[in-house]
């Protein structure tokens, strides 16, 4: 078991911070919809039914789907572009992964050695995957941005709209680039950060006696 748990300590951690947060948003935004309903004359939710409710889905995917897009962009793009002394860029140079993608591990997953399609497919499968979970909460907030839209409407005597109809209006794509533009604000820090900082220990970090211009694993 602690051998286990020393493996898989980041994985763990990053999970029981997720999970922690995911529940303070929904008992935060809780009170914010049981307040947001007796100001309009109506009986709060349960908190179980607040949790398919339309104001927490909406919150939830309007976020991972920033999250998502932000990983699958990162991910594709250092696949190509490089960044001169970043830790974030692969090496400037030639590039010693590639070189041993021409002579795979004995111990690689079968894919490798079968090739053909599922080779290039599984060579791409880690932004293939971002890029879905993005599609899904992108999907996810505009159904649930919708009937969030549309419940609104209905306490103020307006009209709703179909998904398709909200996915047109400004107050979707504004929820959606407030939180897209802040995601490439943050990779565009750590990757420009990191070519004259340091954080001893981490893989995101150059060593703390590397020069700047070193570029990724250019040591």
């Amino acid at each position: 078991m602690r051998r286990f748990l020393r493996e898989n300590s980041l994985g763990l951690v990053l999970l029981g911070l997720f999970l922690a947060t995911l529940a303070g948003n929904a008992l935060a935004g809780w009170h914010v919809d049981s307040e947001e309903r007796r100001l309009h004359q109506q009986a709060p939710i349960a908190f179980a039914s607040y949790l398919t409710s339309s104001h927490f889905l909406e919150s939830v995917a309007e976020n991972w789907e920033s999250e998502f897009l932000q990983m699958a962009a990162y991910v594709w793009l250092t696949a190509w572009l490089r960044q001169k002394g970043s830790a974030e860029s692969k090496p400037l140079g030639p590039d010693e992964r590639e070189e041993m993608e021409l002579r795979p591990h004995p111990w690689a997953p079968r894919v490798v050695f079968r090739g053909g399609l599922l080779l290039k497919l599984y060579s791409s499968s880690l932004s293939i995957a971002l890029a879905a979970l993005f599609v899904v909460s992108f999907m996810l907030h505009a159904v649930s941005g919708a009937a969030k839209h549309n419940e609104e409407m209905r306490l103020h005597g307006g009209e709703g709209l179909s998904v398709l109809g909200y996915v047109r209006t400004a107050q979707f794509w504004f929820e959606s680039m407030q939180n897209w533009q802040s995601e490439f604000l943050a990779v565009l820090a750590i990757v420009l950060l990191s070519i004259g900082l340091r954080q001893r220990g981490s893989p995101e970090s150059k060593p703390v006696n590397a020069p700047h211009a070193v570029t990724g694993e250019e040591v």
